[in-house]
């Protein structure tokens, strides 16, 4: 196991609360299946303002979710680097799983092994591994995509925000509304620029 050791401070669910999405921190790095003794980076779910009752959600870097109580002594609790802190073991990473949705136009047994000798020849035979694999056909149909409020009226002139023009609905599968927005999809229509010309 390759860990690296850090000075770090344990907060209280008070300090935890005053953290945003964005701020590192270590937890357990313990799953159900394997304890490993050592922390993990992580990250709060959503700022800390907005739990309730002194616990929180935290996501590691290598995709665990924990529900930590920060103040139980009988839990690892949440930590931050802190050179006044003291020492604990951060578990390093081997790499990444790389789970990319890549749009591959025609999709051909050929295209896709062509891919793969891309990445293998780019990090060397062997390196590159695939340990899943799955293709998805993409309907042959274009959308447009618009946002909406979730709440409240609508404008009077029906004004959306348009967001995607002339995309494969699939594509928006992988994309996020604004915060307190929806999406809208509508079968793609072609503008027509009608303004007079000379």
């Amino acid at each position: 196991m390759n860990t690296k050791k850090i000075t770090a401070r344990r907060l209280t669910a008070e300090e935890v609360s005053e953290l945003g999405p964005k701020d590192e921190m270590f937890v357990s790095a313990d799953t159900e299946i394997l304890p490993l003794g050592c922390f993990a980076p992580a990250f709060l779910t959503k700022a800390g303002k907005y739990f309730e009752g002194g616990s929180f959600v935290a996501r590691t870097v290598y995709g665990e979710t924990l529900h930590v109580l920060p103040d139980d002594k009988d839990e690892s609790g949440i930590w931050v680097a802190d050179e006044t802190g003291e020492e604990i073991e951060v578990l390093q990473s081997a790499g990444v799983l790389l789970n990319l949705a890549l749009f591959v136009p025609d999709g051909s047994t050929e295209s896709l092994e062509s891919l793969y000798s891309a990445a293998r020849n780019a990090f060397g035979a062997g390196l590159v591994q695939r340990w899943a694999e799955e293709v998805i056909e993409v309907p042959d149909i274009k959308v447009d995509l618009f946002e909406e409020p979730t709440r409240g009226r609508k404008s009077a002139n029906g004004v959306r925000d348009r967001r995607a023009w002339d995309i494969y609905p699939t594509r928006a599968q992988f994309m996020e509304p604004s915060a307190g927005w929806k999406f809208v999809m509508e079968p793609h229509k072609q503008v027509v620029d009608d303004t007079p010309t000379i």
